[in-house]
């Protein structure tokens, strides 16, 4: 049954993974942040230039008819994010003209668990629509509906974004009517929460739709000449230097909305109208046996073994081929009930400087220049480990030929010299507890070489969220 909220309501939702669907028509992202309110960094900004989070728990895909899809799995994310903003943006025009913006979130039985819709934007071009945060163990929904006239900008500085000196920002001396008094919330503070970090009252600059109502003519002419000169002591906006090749995108493999599927037992899985080309598959499977996986051809004959392992309540990534015909057909032998989901592979867990972990097969992404990639194995059975050279590649339908790296038997600890990305690190077999991380990280040659033959992009992090925000 569908519950509809307003603005100020909350309501617990599963500690589960989560769909969040937000209509319709507008730029969306999230943001992860901690119990300052604030993102610990770029890589807590998930948008359309960085759909996927490092931690695998928040992904981004578009869908149909203006429908932004939000993979949350809440259970997967990490304790120091306390809270999941759900943003909205436009790039023209404000938010009031975008038609019937709402939020819906899925449970994992396809069913609506909550639901808000915006009924009062205004002339903002930004807000934080919806959060997901924790509260006494377990996690909330709260129809925010905070706008922000300065755009993203200004809902960017709220929560710790580093914006430099390229988005516009209007100055702290605009003059701005009191702020009309907050609604009462619906819950009390939890201990440690302050009511700014929760109902994030308008202050400075920050005009909510309410403020420009009540605004006079004066003071709306105040505010237009206080933009013009910050823009003349700040001098004409300048271009934005030409995009440098990045390493982080490549060409290899198809991008596509993310597909599931779940059973029980054994069971032989197809799942349709897949883009022709290599993907993930994560499967979990939940009960004590033997997990196998293999792929089908046209004659329903079993291709090389994807999966072969004895451990309880498996879990894991590994790579298969969509065939031509966009179905990918898929031998399951499980003790217990499964989930499978395909995934594109610009949504592999990346590795960086900081401490990755996790367990089981895992397909992760390098994009920086060569570096050293050190693994802790705590188990005793095999670890195979094998990448691919994705730079350069143009075939979208292949993989580039797999380099071996690791194959042994017990506990250990590796460090692999690996060459500049980008490049997909696979650990086929590794079924026990893990850990990854990056050392010795060269700059990587692309912004060097005129020559190289993969695709350029927008900036990420914050600046390449923040680009359309610029005037």
């Amino acid at each position: 049954m569908l519950r509809g909220l307003i603005k100020g309501d909350n309501a617990f939702v599963p500690t589960a993974a989560l769909r969040v669907a937000v209509r319709s028509g507008v730029d969306v992202a999230a943001l992860l942040v901690t119990e300052q309110g604030r993102v610990r960094g770029d890589s807590d900004i998930v948008f359309d230039g960085a759909p996927a989070h490092p931690s695998g728990a928040v992904r981004l895909a578009e869908g149909e008819d203006g429908t932004v899809w939000l993979d949350a799995d809440l259970a997967g994310v990490e304790e120091t994010v306390t809270r999941v903003l759900v943003v909205a943006s436009t790039e023209e025009g404000a938010l009031r003209d975008a038609r019937a913006l709402s939020v819906e979130v899925f449970g994992p039985d396809g069913g609506t668990v909550v639901a808000y819709e915006v009924t009062d934007a205004g002339a903002e071009t930004a807000m934080v629509v919806a959060e997901l945060y924790r509260r006494s163990g377990g996690w909330k929904f709260r129809a925010v509906g905070q706008g922000y006239v300065d755009g993203l900008t200004g809902l960017a500085v709220d929560h710790g974004v580093d914006v430099g000196e390229e988005p516009r920002e209007l100055p702290d001396r605009i003059p701005a009517p009191a702020a009309p008094a907050d609604p009462p919330r619906t819950e009390p503070p939890a201990q440690g929460e302050t009511p700014a970090q929760t109902a994030a009252p308008a202050q400075g600059r920050r005009l909510t739709r309410d403020q420009l109502m009540n605004m006079t003519q004066d003071e709306i002419r105040a505010l237009a000449a206080a933009q013009r000169q910050a823009k003349a002591e700040h001098g004409p906006a300048t271009a934005p230097p030409a995009p440098r090749p990045d390493p982080s995108v490549w060409t290899c493999g198809p991008v596509f909305k993310p597909r599931g599927a779940s059973g029980r037992n054994n069971d032989v899985i197809t799942v349709k109208g897949l883009p022709h080309g290599p993907v993930m598959v994560e499967l979990a499977v939940k009960g004590e046996g033997y997990t196998g996986l293999w792929p089908l051809d046209d004659a329903n004959t079993k291709g090389r073994s994807l999966v072969s392992s004895t451990e309880k309540n498996f879990r894991g990534r590994v790579i298969a081929s969509v065939p031509a015909h966009g179905s990918l057909r898929l031998r399951l032998e499980a003790p217990g009930s499964w989930q499978v989901r395909i995934l594109p592979l610009a949504e592999a867990r990346r590795l960086s400087e900081s401490r990755l972990e996790s367990w089981g097969p895992e397909v992760l992404l390098h994009t920086g220049g060569t570096a050293d990639a050190t693994f802790d194995f705590r188990g005793g059975s095999n670890l195979i480990v094998h990448f691919y050279r994705l730079a350069g590649h143009a075939d979208p339908t292949t993989l580039p030929r797999p380099e071996g790296a690791v194959n042994e038997i017990g506990a250990r600890k590796e460090t692999l010299p690996l060459p500049e990305g980008p490049l997909l690190v696979c650990l086929s077999v590794a079924d026990a507890p893990w850990t990854a991380r990056l050392k010795d990280v060269r700059p990587h040659s692309a912004g060097r070489n005129p020559d190289s033959p993969m695709r350029t992009a927008e900036p990420r992090g914050a600046l390449g969220w923040l680009r359309r925000a610029r005037p």
